[in-house]
């Protein structure tokens, strides 16, 4: 996970289950490792599972990763509104929402 800072639930959550934390950050890196997509696609991709989802942690979580990883914030921007016609224009204007307030956090 990201080294900026995580929300208090989070933290709360991770210390409370640590043995379930722990194995889930390693299926995370074993998931990534089983294929030829690069760090940056797959933060893009799990970015559309989020926001199909309405998961505004999720989509923060991977907005930040995927810009360590290298994406850019028009790569971000494209990635959510390619949803629009799978998931609907609401959906697609909150998760550029939730998108939004990571990118300006980070001055894009």
């Amino acid at each position: 996970m990201s080294k900026e800072k995580l929300p208090k639930q989070y933290l709360q959550i991770k210390k409370r289950h640590e043995k379930y934390f722990k194995a889930v950050e390693e299926l995370g890196k074993v998931v990534k490792q089983e294929g030829p997509l690069d760090e940056r696609t797959a933060h893009l991709i799990q970015l559309a599972a989020a926001a199909t989802v309405h998961s505004e942690g999720a989509v923060h979580s991977h907005v930040r990763r995927a810009i360590e990883a290298g994406a850019t914030p028009e790569e971000i921007y494209h990635a959510i509104i390619l949803l629009t016609s799978t998931i609907g224009f609401p959906s697609v204007v909150a998760a550029l929402s939730w998108a939004e307030d990571v990118l300006k956090d980070k001055g894009k």
